[in-house]
């Protein structure tokens, strides 16, 4: 498939699939004549791509992670770093329930000081 469908089917604009594919995030795609054509593996890694941007990971940290070996991407590798990246969510959420505790335990002193006045 062409890079314009690819777009489409990643919501990734082709800049940016030009751009992961300079960095080795993907592998360079065939030709046909001019035209860069994707397999669907090329799809799916660029979907991995999105999403994880939208969870804030890195591309830096994302090229540690995508990894091809004879051409085929390793997705163990790439499903042990999403389970890293869910326990860092689990890790941060136990922090902001800490955090709203904290809140929580400083407003009912603060309503315990002003019903003394």
């Amino acid at each position: 498939m062409y890079i314009g469908e690819v777009a489409k089917q990643t919501g990734l604009s082709i800049k940016a699939i030009r751009l992961y594919e300079e960095m080795g995030l993907i592998r360079t795609p065939k030709r046909q004549g001019r035209y860069r054509v994707y397999a669907e593996q090329d799809v799916e890694v660029l979907r991995l791509i999105f999403e994880a941007k939208q969870l804030g990971v890195t591309l830096s940290r994302l090229k540690n992670v995508i990894v091809y070996d004879k051409g085929e991407v390793d997705w163990a590798r790439i499903r042990t770093f999403l389970r890293e990246v869910k326990a860092e969510f689990q890790q941060q959420l136990l922090t902001i329930q800490r955090n709203i505790e904290h809140v929580s335990e400083c407003l009912d002193s603060l309503n315990e000081c002003s019903s003394m006045s």
